[in-house]
């Protein structure tokens, strides 16, 4: 059995227990016995990288009581966590927090339907928003000459316009031809619908069914999928799945960003 022996040092030469204090990233200190100071740029492996008001970086290793705060000695510890990463919205983009809706542009993005609108909404939502851009939906595309000329684009009043199943020889590659104003821009996806511009895997299934040609496509899926017939209710379903960007399939993300960077090129500022 070990003996009990006393610690006989007498308490004015006890080293005062120093608070520790976490190496966050920025925090300004000093090297305890030098006339070092600097902010806290890096902490790993035992060590901390100090940058001073020069932009000089040294490395300090993280002993007990190396190092001074406001005039007190104190241990540096690692941070308990790792610097978070920045934030980003759901497309992808970094946030920008606290941002305030710029005033609307004149230029507009069209899409076809209520539910391409609402896709958009919730990916590209905040981009829009910070980029002042208005998404307007569409009830089909078969008026859409008549629709562009309405709108009257321009240099400062740039339309970007998405299509759904826009392949070649389709219908809608049809009447996007036949818009030929240099402010305008007709981008598309190949899907019959939005809803198919969802990965599968967002959705637990392995793939969209193939409807027969005549039968509405909406129904016909909620058919094959076992899920009930009110399309409306699904499809909210299916876009409470949609979480980013990395639900969506890169197809339809091409072409919403070819539209968003269209709209707010210098050209349509």
């Amino acid at each position: 059995m070990r003996e009990y022996s006393p610690d006989l040092t007498p308490q004015w030469k006890r080293a005062k227990a120093v608070p520790e204090v976490p190496a966050d990233p920025d925090l300004v200190v000093e090297v305890a016995g030098t006339d070092f100071c600097g902010a806290v740029v890096a902490c790993e492996a035992g060590t901390v990288t100090l940058e001073d008001r020069f932009g000089k970086r040294r490395v300090f290793p993280l002993e007990p009581r190396g190092f001074v705060l406001d005039g007190s000695v104190v241990t540096l510890t690692r941070p308990s966590r790792a610097p978070a990463a920045p934030a980003r919205t759901a497309s992808g983009s970094l946030a920008v927090p606290g941002a305030r809706a710029r005033v609307a542009r004149a230029g507009r993005i069209y899409v076809e339907g209520r539910h391409d609108a609402e896709l958009v909404e919730r990916v590209w939502g905040d981009d829009l928003r910070i980029e002042g851009v208005v998404v307007e939906y569409l009830e089909g595309i078969d008026d859409l000459v008549a629709v562009v000329e309405e709108f009257a684009p321009g240099p400062d009043a740039r339309l970007g316009v998405l299509v759904d199943h826009l392949v070649p020889g389709s219908k809608e590659s049809r009447i996007a031809a036949s818009v030929t104003s240099p402010h305008v821009l007709v981008a598309g996806h190949p899907y019959v619908d939005v809803w198919q511009a969802v990965k599968p895997s967002a959705l637990g299934i392995r793939a969209w069914p193939e409807v027969p040609r005549g039968q509405d496509w909406k129904t016909g899926v909620c058919r094959a999928l076992g899920w009930p017939e009110n399309t409306g209710a699904t499809w909210q379903h299916v876009l409470s799945r949609v979480t980013s960007y990395r639900d969506l399939e890169p197809t339809l993300l091409g072409r919403v960003e070819e539209l968003i960077d269209f709209v707010t090129d210098s050209g349509g500022a």
